[in-house]
């Protein structure tokens, strides 16, 4: 006999199995009703329950046809003869329960990745490319939220390139660029300043309270944290290259940003310093956050921008590379499979676990909620580069 689909036939073992729990479900409930149950040669059962009960107990068994449309159909009969007390036992599990007990899952996964970062510090750097994308800029700022509410302490360090370039062409500035930073004359400084330095920092702090957070914008006009001096480009066998205003990080305030941390408060802080004399410096963004992350002695760098990670295929976004030492990190550079413009950030990565930071990340922010995703699933979206690992599964186990 083939398999049926419909609800004539005969019985099957679901309607057993069914009968005897409705048995002891309402025994336990009414004590008149407490009766053995006794199976049969052929696996009949007598429950004593309800007339509808003991005839769907009493058809025969076949063992080897256990058919769900069938067992759906007669379960949905036998919950409405018996009681409405029982239609959680018998009734499937919906839709939105399976949906649920998965999001459960998630963050069950996530519970031991969000113990072991409670109270670390995480420094995170938003790039241009990142904020020209609302939809993207608004599910990370989210996620930056979610790391504090769990109790992380996370850092942002931001850069804005592109909204620098569109404030230049509306003063009809042509920018002008060498090895990959920007030359800075006094015009092009006042430029960064108000883009980055307080429209941009401004709008970022306002986004992070607007959906939940605390956050506190550290600039010029508020609280200033970095600190600096002239950067020249050095070349070997040539004079050092004057990029104008442009500097790099010497100190960074850390009691100012561990107090507000400690106080679940979010620094957001733009990519420029200041010396002693008061001047002010343009800072490539990248730099900045590692000097950031440098003086927390974080536990995290990550680098949010419009790639995916480290690829052993420059041009394959499925070839990324999740987890790599820094002696893994140097053979790919040697062996060429990092190449190109990722030479440099991995370099600036792994002098940076040098001085004490713990992992840096790269991530794509396009990919909603990559944030997350990096930090507490297993798997990561992006590549994570540490000094050495504990275990052969460094990332397969928080």
């Amino acid at each position: 006999m083939g398999r049926r689909t419909g609800c004539s036939g005969q019985a099957n073992d679901c309607h057993r199995a069914v009968a005897s729990r409705c048995h002891r479900a309402l025994a336990s409930r009414y004590p008149e009703l407490r009766r053995s149950v006794d199976t049969g040669p052929q696996g009949q059962v007598q429950s004593g329950v309800s007339q509808a009960a003991k005839q769907f107990s009493k058809q025969p068994i076949n063992r080897r046809r256990l058919v769900p449309t069938c067992r759906r159909c007669r379960l949905m009969v036998l919950a409405n003869s018996i009681s409405d007390d029982l239609k959680f036992i018998v009734n499937p599990i919906r839709n939105e329960e399976v949906e649920a007990i998965n999001k459960a899952d998630i963050l069950i996964e996530a519970m031991g990745w969000i113990r072991r970062f409670r109270g670390k510090t995480t420094v995170i750097k938003l790039g241009g490319s990142l904020m020209s994308n609302p939809d993207a800029m608004r599910h990370t700022l989210i996620d930056i939220i979610f790391m504090e509410t769990v109790g992380m302490r996370p850092v942002v360090v931001h850069g804005g390139g592109p909204s620098i370039n569109k404030a230049m062409e509306a003063a009809k500035i042509v920018p002008t660029w060498i090895k990959g930073r920007r030359v800075t004359d006094a015009q092009t400084l006042a430029i960064v300043e108000q883009t980055l330095a307080y429209d941009l920092n401004k709008h970022l702090t306002d986004e992070i309270e607007r959906f939940g957070g605390r956050a506190i914008n550290l600039n010029f006009q508020t609280t200033n944290v970095l600190f600096g001096e002239k950067l020249l480009l050095e070349e070997p066998g040539s004079e050092p290259i004057d990029l104008g205003y442009v500097g790099q990080v010497t100190r960074v305030d850390r009691q100012t940003i561990e107090s507000l941390t400690y106080t679940e408060q979010i620094p957001v802080i733009p990519s420029m310093c200041i010396d002693a004399e008061g001047q002010k410096y343009n800072v490539n963004a990248d730099t900045a956050a590692m000097a950031v992350a440098e003086a927390l002695g974080a536990e995290k760098l990550i680098f949010i921008s419009d790639v995916n990670g480290v690829r052993r295929d420059k041009d394959d976004p499925t070839s990324v590379i999740h987890s790599m030492t820094a002696e893994e990190a140097r053979e790919l550079i040697r062996t060429g499979v990092i190449s190109g413009g990722m030479i440099p950030k991995v370099e600036a990565c792994l002098a940076t676990l040098n001085r004490g930071v713990k992992k840096v990340h790269i991530i794509d922010g396009q990919l909603r909620h990559s944030l997350l995703l990096e930090i507490y699933t297993t798997a990561g979206v992006g590549t994570e580069i540490l000094q050495r690992r504990n275990s052969p599964a460094s990332r397969i186990s928080p």
